[in-house]
């Protein structure tokens, strides 16, 4: 029955950490859909890496991405989860759409233009065909649709040109992704600066809370929380920091806003934050026991991990192999 679902394709690169902001705008939304598509979850390890980083430390966070992924609900026997660095086609459609791809159209890039600013001491060739690895991750799944930031968008724009100048040379090989819009989770801000999102690699520790973090860390967080001189809880443009908490509680009890602001309008911020505070540690409590649990057992999670790349790869060979046939690449013969 899989086959018959649409394909929902998404991948987290594992650096810095996962936030209540990551939790409350995507992974609580695809909680709700896992049932509505195919779901397939990567942590790509590969994009990551256009920025050195440290082998040890790298290793083990993307372990700790991979076992909060499933501490938050994300079930690998509905969905496939797994590394981009264990699925070899991802490098090799890579290459492939590498030569579909034009030098003026990379270079274009919003982020590539950021990124070549800050990276002057390392601008590699990957800074520059990282969105063509992007690509080669959704085309192979045939995804239909991909969750992406608004950061990423144009990169999903240019892997449907790819896929467009692709089809129309060979046929009918590539689904054309949309960018899933479904219903979003809400947007969540810095707790030091309510105007900037909830970044997951924010310099600034106490701007981001992670859905692992200890209950005192998390209460200390929200203690701190920048909000305004004014004292009675309400939800306005001109509140953000106040506005913020109201939405972090809202996600975080499933009441409505207007229900909060009448229950906390003249309760006090020390009160108030004191309560958002302990709504974020109950509803993580499960997610942080399961993590916990998951990562004393390291050989169950590399299992699971090797079963969802050996699924993503049948998958993805399936897609490759329509690909190499199509520009008349030989196809390899098989020894018995």
């Amino acid at each position: 029955n899989m086959e018959k679902k649409p394909v929902l394709y998404s991948g987290i690169q594992p650096t810095g950490i996962l936030t209540i902001g990551n939790f409350i705008g995507a992974i609580n939304n695809w909680l709700k859909i896992q049932e509505d598509y195919f779901s397939i979850y990567s942590i790509v390890d590969l994009h990551a890496i256009t920025v050195r980083q440290d082998p040890i430390e790298y290793r083990s966070r993307a372990l700790s991405f991979y076992a909060q992924y499933i501490a938050c609900g994300l079930d690998p026997e509905k969905s496939i989860l797994y590394f981009q660095s264990h699925v070899h086609q991802h490098a090799e459609l890579t290459w492939i759409l590498n030569c579909y791809s034009y030098l003026g159209e990379l270079r274009r890039m919003t982020q590539y233009k950021e990124k070549s600013k800050k990276n002057a001491d390392n601008l590699n060739v990957g800074l520059l065909d990282y969105p063509v690895l992007m690509a080669a991750d959704i085309l192979l799944y045939q995804a239909s649709v991909v969750p992406v930031g608004i950061d990423q968008k144009q990169h999903l724009e240019l892997a449907r040109d790819i896929a467009d100048r692709f089809n129309n040379i060979y046929g009918q090989t590539f689904t054309i992704p949309e960018v899933y819009l479904g219903k979003q989770g809400n947007k969540i801000f810095s707790l030091q600066d309510p105007f900037a999102k909830m970044s997951k690699s924010d310099p600034n520790p106490d701007a981001a809370v992670s859905i692992i973090e200890s209950p005192d860390s998390i209460a200390r967080k929200f203690k701190r929380a920048v909000t305004d001189s004014e004292s009675v809880v309400e939800y306005r443009e001109d509140k953000p920091g106040i506005s913020n908490l109201l939405v972090i509680l809202s996600s975080m009890t499933d009441k409505s806003i207007d229900t909060l602001v009448n229950e906390y309008h003249d309760a006090g911020y020390k009160k108030f934050k004191e309560d958002v505070a302990e709504a974020v540690i109950e509803k993580l409590r499960p997610v942080r026991e399961d993590y916990e649990r998951l990562m004393k057992d390291k050989a169950y999670l590399l299992n699971i991990a090797g079963q969802g790349a050996s699924r993503a790869a049948a998958l993805a060979e399936r897609t490759l192999a329509k690909v190499k046939k199509k520009i008349g690449l030989i196809e390899r013969p098989s020894l018995n």
